[in-house]
């Protein structure tokens, strides 16, 4: 029995002794460290003496070269945290260097588990001042599509791999700045953080064929197309500042499916986040600012079904938001303000707009056209400049449990024109103008409460219009109803006394 627990005793204290030596050892488990120039002159000479979990420390300086990693090491430029007028100055004084030469070879390759940290990577291919300024004058309009989506020679290439890209500043190349592509059988699940990435003639960071990475905490600007752009990939796209690009901020196509979250897009000459390509091309667009874009805030278009929640649109020169071309977006708890046209713009599409904040934008609210089917359910539009909502051209719409408000001016508060089919149920219908609804088509309107302030009509019905009104009430007009020639049918629509 002694002996027995005699040899436990041992065996605790050799126990001890090895966690006291882990403990107070030099990461004993790391890799070693390998210097350049001191030990290597080149990037690639280095990396290549280097094992799994070495780190190749690179001074300052220019190299002239292309790079491919092994798996598991790590490249990072030697210095600290400091910031320089871009990034890190570590990374703004350790440049890799193509020469604008062509090649079929990417700025730098990498590989399973390995991190590139710190260096700017810049004239990977040949940057084209003027071809750059062309398309920018034009809002990217005549620019080919057959690139995007496209792998072509990046900056920085990831291929079928799980990876770090950090704190790197990659600009003035010939492609993509940063590409991610998945590979089939493959998980391709990278960290793009903390870069910055501008005046690429690609994207500056593209997203495609299956790849899932974390993108993070970038800033992309004056990018060919747009700064973060998406093909059939799904990544998390998180706290990314993406302005002043040829076309959106954030483009998303092709049965792409990202969560975009938290992101600040501005001045692009397109959309904000512009969505696109298919029915099968459904994000989920949350909690995003988009700002003096010079198309719409938020766009979707070509059948595309993303959700639009809770994000911040205002002052686009188009719409805060607006969907297109057969498009279905889920709509719901974003505030769009202050926009050139409407706060919602809705042409030839199908969308459903719940609980949206619209508020003084310099049209409508709400605009819906083009033989558009929508329902627009507990919105606010409040103060916008021409109509709350309005439905000019063939529409089919419903309007239930809607606050519809504006002060003075002389538009109505609804407008129903050109044919346009609309229900409304109990909307709070409020404020100056000729009429709270003026309709040229077919209306539907139960339950609503519609009050004036300076004359004019609750309801101005245009010749040859059909309605039925059932229990609205209706005051502060000068008319209730004022019926030019309609084949209106009027049932239990109680005046207030």
């Amino acid at each position: 029995m002694l002996s027995y627990y005699g040899n436990r005793k041992n065996d605790m204290k050799i126990l001890l002794l090895l966690i006291f030596f882990l403990l107070c050892s030099k990461d004993p488990l790391s890799g070693k460290s390998i210097q350049v120039p001191e030990d290597h002159k080149t990037i690639q000479i280095a990396i290549n003496a280097a094992d799994s979990g070495d780190v190749v420390e690179v001074a300052a300086g220019t190299y002239n070269e292309r790079i491919a990693l092994k798996p598991r090491i790590t490249v990072r430029s030697v210095g600290k945290k400091e910031k320089g007028k871009l990034g890190l100055v570590r990374a703004e004084r350790t440049i890799i260097d193509g020469g604008n030469e062509e090649s079929h070879l990417p700025g730098v390759m990498m590989a399973e588990g390995a991190t590139l940290d710190g260096f700017t990577v810049t004239r990977i291919g040949a940057y084209d001042a003027k071809r750059w300024d062309k398309h920018w004058a034009e809002q990217g309009e005549n620019q080919s599509h057959d690139h995007i989506g496209k792998f072509g020679i990046p900056a920085i290439a990831i291929a079928g791999i799980n990876c770090i890209i950090i704190n790197n500043i990659v600009n003035h190349n010939g492609d993509t700045g940063i590409a991610i592509r998945g590979i089939e059988g493959k998980q391709c699940s990278p960290l793009v953080s903390g870069n910055i990435c501008y005046r690429n003639m690609g994207g500056g960071i593209g997203s495609m064929q299956g790849s899932t990475a974390h993108i993070d905490n970038n800033i992309c600007f004056e990018n060919f197309y747009a700064g973060i752009g998406h093909n059939g990939a799904s990544p998390l796209v998180t706290r990314n500042i993406c302005y002043n690009n040829v076309r959106a901020g954030i483009g998303v196509s092709e049965f792409s499916n990202p969560l975009v979250r938290n992101n600040r897009c501005h001045g692009n000459r397109r959309a904000g986040i512009g969505i696109r390509t298919g029915t099968n091309t459904c994000p989920l667009i949350e909690n995003n600012d988009c700002y003096n874009n010079e198309m719409a805030g938020i766009g979707a278009e070509d059948e595309s079904a993303p959700i639009i929640r809770g994000n911040r649109c205002y002052r686009n020169k188009l719409a805060g938001i607006g969907c297109q071309n057969e498009s279905s977006p889920l709509i719901v708890d974003n505030y769009c303000f202050e926009n050139m046209a409407a706060g919602i713009g809705v042409d030839s599409a199908k969308p459903l707009l719940l609980r949206n904040r619209l508020e003084r934008n310099k049209m409508a609210g709400i605009g819906i056209r083009g033989n558009s089917q929508a329902r627009v359910i507990d919105n606010a539009c409040i103060e916008n400049r021409l109509v709350a909502v309005g439905i000019p051209d063939g529409s089919e719409v419903l309007l239930q449990n809607n606050k519809l408000v504006r002060t003075g001016g002389m538009p109505p508060i609804i407008a129903i024109l050109g044919g346009s089919k609309v229900v409304l149920i109990k909307n709070t219908i409020r404020g100056g103008g000729v009429a709270g609804v003026l309709l040229e088509g077919k209306l539907n309107a139960i339950d609503n409460v519609i009050e004036g302030q300076n004359g004019g009509s609750g309801i101005m019905i245009r010749k040859d219009s059909k309605v039925i009104l059932t229990a609205n009430q209706i005051s502060g007009y000068r008319n209730e109803v004022n019926d030019q020639g309609s084949s209106s049918i009027i049932r239990n629509n109680p005046r207030n006394e």
